[in-house]
């Protein structure tokens, strides 16, 4: 159920003729009710912004953060599309405005895809209706179907708190770097909490998931993730609410690191030692972007001498005669230089689909960590073409 296990939410998923394939291309998340909750988003550090991300964060400050409903197509970004995209973006509240019988403003918009292309408002105004039809208290995973663009898989969450839960659904397999992802989240709650509060939580829920994953160094246009929350389930404690908001973020980040594009290994980039973590964070993501370490790892290659060598230019306080590299636990270099280890145990490690890899810079107690994954031919594949 996902994105619906909440109480008061309803969603949908349907073909709208915007993927050529025919595949499901338009997902709708709605108050089952059909009246505003309050609502906040995250969106983009991109300066080239989608229209879907300037119209989401218009409606949202004209609400003061209340929203009806979110309406999303894929296959099509709506990026770089001048007056006319935000056009298309606003008009497309309009009509599923007209369908739940609430405001224009209500209603929030995403769209993922290719950028640089008109929205094919034909395909996408012939598909509001029914997807409005749609809407179910079990449609949340038709909906997360239908936001899917490179992914292989859909990706939805349940985490339970004290007496409320928190659902999601998120699509995401490239352009995925911090700060936030080429990615769309949908998340909800019947917890009750103000625009604020969950503004807060989404914010703080973000840092060590969405914002600590990085599959090849890219920001998207079109980032959003968004918090509904229908109340239903009364007053909750605000840190029990932010708990479960992170959580089913990081849950939601493994998955698209585990699908994204052409990748055979999740790779978790710990830096710890760091002169602070601000110094962790950047070592870690410097490493975690690197295409020389990134190869090496579709390779099996412990080849320790590309960590080190990112690390000593990340800009990060480093001294090479205390930095230390370990591949799930067994060192292969310690003060700098190699070590003694057992090679049979490492190659296991490196022919896992998931790695932890840790560099202990030696100069204090500061850590950072980023969830990437390996660089393969099919992401090269995936990526020479448009269509």
């Amino acid at each position: 159920m996902s994105v619906t296990a909440p109480r008061g939410f309803e969603a949908a998923g349907v073909a709208c003729g915007i993927k050529l394939s025919g595949d499901p291309d338009l997902a709708l998340v709605a108050t089952a009710d059909h009246k505003p909750v309050p609502a906040a988003g995250v969106f983009t550090s991109n300066k080239a912004t989608a229209a879907p991300v300037v119209t989401s964060l218009a409606h949202l400050a004209a609400t003061g953060g209340r929203a009806v409903a979110v309406i999303l197509n894929s296959g099509n970004a709506n990026a770089a599309t001048g007056d006319a995209g935000r056009a298309d973006s606003e008009q497309t509240c309009i009509l599923v405005a007209h369908e739940l019988g609430c405001a224009p403003e209500e209603v929030l918009v995403c769209s993922t895809g290719l950028i640089g292309i008109p929205l094919p408002m034909d395909a996408l105004t012939s598909g509001v209706a029914p997807v409005a039809d749609a809407l179910r208290g079990d449609g949340g995973s038709a909906a997360a179907r239908a936001i899917m663009t490179t992914d292989t898989v859909a990706k939805e969450v349940v985490v339970e708190g004290d007496g409320f839960l928190v659902g999601g659904m998120a699509k995401g397999a490239a352009m995925l770097a911090p700060n936030m992802a080429t990615m769309l989240a949908v998340l909800t709650t019947d917890a009750e909490a103000s625009p604020e509060v969950l503004l807060a939580a989404l914010r703080a829920g973000i840092q060590d998931s969405f914002n600590a994953l990085s599959v090849d160094g890219c920001t998207s246009t079109n980032d959003t993730v968004l918090l509904f929350a229908s109340g239903l389930a009364g007053p909750v404690d605000p840190e029990a609410l932010n708990e479960a908001v992170a959580d089913a973020c990081a849950d939601l980040a493994r998955q698209m690191a585990g699908d994204a594009e052409g990748a055979t290994k999740v790779v978790e980039v710990r830096v710890v030692g760091a002169a602070s973590d601000d110094d962790g964070a950047r070592a870690a993501r410097r490493v975690a972007e690197s295409n020389l370490c990134k190869s090496s790892w579709y390779g099996q290659d412990p080849y320790w001498g590309r960590i080190v060598s990112e690390l000593g230019s990340s800009g990060a306080d480093f001294d090479p005669d205390r930095v230390s590299v370990s591949y799930g636990g067994i060192t292969v270099c310690r003060k700098g230089v190699a070590c003694m280890h057992d090679a049979t145990a490492l190659t296991e490690v490196m022919a896992a689909p998931y790695i932890e890899l840790v560099a202990d810079l030696g100069l204090g107690t500061g850590v950072g960590t980023i969830l990437t994954n390996d660089l393969t031919h099919a992401y090269i594949d995936e990526n020479m073409r448009t269509s």
